[in-house]
């Protein structure tokens, strides 16, 4: 039982970080229409500023409330300075448009830090581990959950009980239509691709969780992320070898039912 309830908890901590990572380009997908292959370079622009951060306050939180904005700020300049002109030409201008961008933060990077990881402890408390019954869990990972958790529900209810939120899912429906009924769709692309860059982690999983939940979808964003991260957990304690494989093929075996994801939207 032990046993089962730290492969539980190990399962959720990675869910919450996926979706903290698929949450970003769902939301991409769904509004813009754009598979964005510079997802992952944000990740580490957001880490390395949060690393810069905490060397200069010697301080853990104000990395979470000051980075996010930054980086949502630069993709939204991104998006305003170059992917705005290309969304009615081929998909393919805009992947080679991403990947690009992503080649060149990426050695960026690598320049302004160098080549080797960089690491920052967290606070005190969320050090050490919390006993849940006869079980010792680390409370950091728990901290994870939490974060997932309350960032999924954030989320949700500002794009169901809000007038922006209200706009957003009108442009994502039917962006010449809510052209025309006053909404500025330009303003609106540009604010949610800034705060998918905001919520950016891991690309390969993020791409195999949004795949799983339906481009676009929150909710399936949420379910992805849960059934990847127990794929991966259960298949790393049981079959080791194979635990990259469960995840696909059960990618694969959603996705002949439903082509178009569990909650996403045939087209």
């Amino acid at each position: 039982m032990a046993n089962l309830g730290e492969q539980l908890l190990n399962a959720l901590t990675l869910a919450g970080l996926l979706f903290l990572v698929s949450a970003g380009l769902s939301l991409v997908f769904g509004i813009l229409r754009v598979v964005n292959f510079a997802h992952g370079v944000f990740y580490m622009l957001g880490a390395y500023l949060g690393y810069t951060t905490v060397m200069l306050t010697g301080w853990f939180w104000p990395a979470l409330v000051i980075v996010p904005p930054v980086v949502g700020a630069i993709g939204a300049i991104f998006e305003s300075s170059t992917l705005r002109f290309i969304y009615r030409r081929p998909p393919i201008y805009q992947l080679l448009l991403t990947f690009g961008l992503a080649l060149i933060l990426e050695e960026a990077l690598r320049i302004l830090y160098g080549p080797t990881a960089k690491g920052i402890d967290p606070p005190a408390y969320l050090q050490g581990a919390f006993a849940l019954g006869s079980l010792l869990y680390p409370r950091y990972r728990l901290f994870v959950i939490g974060l997932g958790l309350v960032v999924a529900l954030a989320v949700w209810l500002f794009l169901r009980t809000t007038r922006a939120g209200l706009v957003i899912r009108a442009v994502a429906q039917n962006s010449e239509m809510a052209d025309c009924l006053g909404a500025d769709v330009a303003r609106v692309r540009t604010l949610v691709f800034g705060a998918a860059c905001a919520l950016v982690g891991v690309i390969v999983d993020a791409f195999v969780v949004v795949v799983i939940g339906g481009l676009g979808s929150i909710g399936g964003s949420i379910a992805g992320s849960l059934i990847v991260g127990a794929a991966q957990t259960w298949g790393a304690f049981y079959l080791p070898e194979t635990a990259m494989v469960i995840m696909y093929a059960v990618m694969g075996a959603i996705l002949i039912f439903r082509p178009w994801g569990l909650f996403g939207e045939e087209e």
